[in-house]
């Protein structure tokens, strides 16, 4: 079970970015996220008049490293570490380490 899921909202705890959070939008592979809003790079690209693209310089969002993120508690407005507890019925949610309430569920996931 992932600790970070798609539609969580995240806050960076190092890089470039840090202090700036944002909601995931896709996981690229076991260890890497996409932040809306997060590691923005310029790209160049060409023309392709078959597609009908324009060519210039534009903003990418790139994948992050899961390692740099940490799941942000809105009650607190601080960044906290997730835990996988089983409950009664034998069903795994995720709760927040600081005070062991349960993860909001993400709306868009």
């Amino acid at each position: 079970m992932n600790k970070l899921r798609k539609g969580d909202q995240v806050i960076v705890i190092s890089g470039r970015d840090k202090g700036k959070s944002g909601v995931v939008l896709r996981r690229t592979d076991p260890d890497h996220l996409v932040v809306e809003g997060i590691n923005i790079v310029k790209k160049h690209v060409r023309p392709n008049p078959m597609k009908g693209e324009q060519g210039g310089i534009i903003d990418k969002t790139m994948p992050i490293h899961q390692s740099n993120l940490a799941i942000l508690n809105t009650k607190t407005n601080k960044a906290d570490r997730v835990a996988i507890e089983v409950d009664e019925s034998g069903k795994k949610q995720r709760v927040f380490k600081s005070d062991r309430q349960p993860v909001p569920s993400p709306a868009s996931a």
